[in-house]
Formats: C-alpha cells, sequence, structure tokens
C-alpha cells in the first residue's frame, strides 16, 4: 500500500463527504490528511480499522499532543475520526464508535492584553488635546465625547456594552447612568446585574465637557449618553471604530480595543493595590476565578522586576 492510499472504508467515507455532504475542497484535504494520520497509528498498532477501539484513540490523541499540534488541530482530527466510525456504525459495520468522549486538550487561555500605564495616558491625553478647533477629525464635539468614552472605558473598567448602555439620567430599566454629584456609574451589566463603580476626577471633567457638548448633537428625547453624529444612541461597533482611530493617531504601536481598556483598568488596579477582590467587585465578575487571570499579569509585571532587579535573576556577563 502507498504512503497515500487510504483504506477502503475511508476512501467511501470520502466519497460519501463529497457526494452526499458536499463539502468543500478544502474541507476534504483536511479530513483526508485525518485519516492519514489515523491510518498511520493504525498501522503502528496495529489494529484492523473496524477493530479500533476508545483505548488506541486516548493514546494516539496523546501522540498528537506530545508532537506539538495545537489542541484545535486535535479536535479537529478527533472530529473527523468520530464522523467515519459514525457513518459506518449506520452500517453495523463497527459495534461502537471508539472517538465517542475522547476529547482534545483545552486549548490555554491567552492572557488578556493590557495598555502600559503611559499608554493608557497617552490614548486619553491625545483625546483631549483634539477638542480645539482644528481637531484632526474636523469635529470637536466628537472629540469631546471620544475622551469622555476612553475615561470611562480606562477609569471605570466598563464593558462596551455598559458605556453605550448609560443614560443621561435615571430611569431606564435595562440601562445605566451616571452621577457626577456622587462621582459613581451606575451600570447595567452581564446576566442583567446592576453594580456601582467610582468615577475618577478626570472622567468627571471629561464628562461635563461632552455633556455641554452632546446637547448640540442628541436628537430631541435621546436619552443615550453617548450618541453618533446622527443624534442617536452610539453602537458598540462605532465605540469599536472611533477608539481604534485615536489609538492610531495616539501613535499607540498596538490595535485598542474597548475590552483591552477594561483589562489595562483592571492590571493597573491590581498592581497598584493587590486587592483582588475589590478588582472583581469593580468588574462585575461573579465568580472570583474570573478575576484571577489579572494575576497572571501582575506576575508577568513582577517578573520582568525581577530579572531587572534581582542579583541571582539571571547570569549577567
Amino acid at each position: 500500500m502507498s504512503p497515500t492510499a487510504l483504506d477502503d472504508d475511508i476512501e467511501r467515507h470520502l466519497v460519501h463527504l463529497k457526494v452526499d455532504r458536499r463539502l468543500a475542497a478544502n474541507t476534504l484535504t483536511m479530513y483526508r490528511d485525518a485519516f492519514v494520520r489515523l491510518q498511520a497509528f493504525i498501522g503502528d498498532a496495529p489494529v484492523p480499522l473496524r477493530e479500533v477501539q476508545t483505548h488506541h484513540v486516548r493514546r494516539w490523541a496523546a501522540r498528537l499532543n506530545a508532537q506539538g499540534l495545537a489542541p484545535r488541530t486535535i479536535a479537529i482530527q478527533l472530529s473527523a475520526w468520530r464522523g467515519l466510525y459514525r457513518w459506518l456504525g449506520r452500517d453495523a459495520l463497527v459495534p461502537l464508535n471508539p472517538v465517542e468522549g475522547v476529547r482534545a486538550p483545552k486549548s490555554a487561555k491567552p492572557l488578556p492584553k493590557a495598555l502600559p500605564v503611559d499608554q493608557a495616558m497617552l490614548l486619553a491625553d491625545a483625546a483631549q488635546a483634539e477638542e480645539g478647533d482644528d481637531a484632526p477629525h474636523g469635529n470637536p464635539l466628537l472629540a469631546a465625547r471620544d475622551q469622555c468614552i476612553v475615561e470611562l472605558l480606562y477609569g471605570c473598567g466598563l464593558r462596551v456594552g455598559e458605556l453605550i448602555g448609560l443614560d443621561v439620567r435615571a430611569g431606564g430599566e435595562t440601562t445605566g447612568w451616571v452621577d457626577a454629584e456622587d462621582g459613581s456609574a451606575h451600570v447595567f451589566g452581564k446576566g442583567s446585574k446592576r453594580r456601582i463603580v467610582p468615577v475618577g476626577g478626570p472622567a468627571l471633567v471629561a464628562l461635563a465637557t461632552w455633556l455641554e457638548a452632546r446637547a448640540q448633537l442628541a436628537a430631541a428625547g435621546e436619552p443615550a449618553l453617548f450618541v453618533s453624529r446622527q443624534g442617536t444612541r452610539l453602537t458598540a461597533s462605532q465605540v469599536r471604530s472611533r477608539l481604534k482611530a485615536q489609538a492610531i493617531r495616539a501613535g499607540l504601536p498596538t490595535h485598542v480595543h474597548p475590552h483591552m481598556l477594561r483589562h489595562s483598568f483592571a492590571t493597573h488596579l491590581l498592581q497598584s493595590s493587590g486587592d483582588l477582590r475589590a478588582v472583581q467587585e469593580l468588574l462585575g465578575h461573579a465568580n472570583i476565578s474570573t478575576t484571577q487571570v489579572y494575576t497572571r499579569l501582575d506576575f508577568g509585571h513582577l517578573s520582568k522586576v525581577y530579572d531587572a532587579a534581582h542579583p541571582r535573576a539571571k547570569r549577567r556577563g
């Protein structure tokens, strides 16, 4: 049997995928590659295709992991194998599906990306600098709005949905508001849960400036705190677009999105206070395990300090 020749059962299954399921050519190629791996494992065992057992599949999945395949790639392999045995089972050619119950290893969750403190400050300062009549985008009203958005996202750790859900005043059942008098934001978050977060001085100044400008943009009767050029409630995609453009104008070396400012808020607060429980409450996390990811970010910061300062941290030339 040549290296590219496949078992008759597999070849018939590929025909089924092409003719009956009408899978795309790229998908068929991906499936064939998965079956080539399967057949190689079967040959090493050795065991007939129709006699493969679950313990075989578990061992092969472990070998794929040891070979350095990404968890998502292993999941695709297993999915292809599972479909093959499910198809054979319909014709009673196998007594059971040996791939059922076998799962790929979990993908490691990437650490949230946070801006360094100086870049977060630069982003807010850049927005403030654009409020004059010579604003690069030609509209000082929008510049005032954008600065207020940055200040609330970074200063309060709001989700973008919570931000655009803010109204000018209290009253909406599914919206929040900012109480400038006591310096607090009442937000309507995930799971229909409300929470109160403090609003810092720069954000309150930016809010007052924006409220003056908002009167010239908002449509009559519009309750939303943040409105678009058309005078209606700003959308999440519009916030993302404005923030991206603002970061480019500020000269930041990375793509900035609303959740990055939330991550920055949490990371910088934890680095300064060390109070994980307080950060959990401010972010509105129901489970502290969700917040604990920021301790990993904080450890990264500590590692850099250690490497730079401790005489036993690393060899020096």
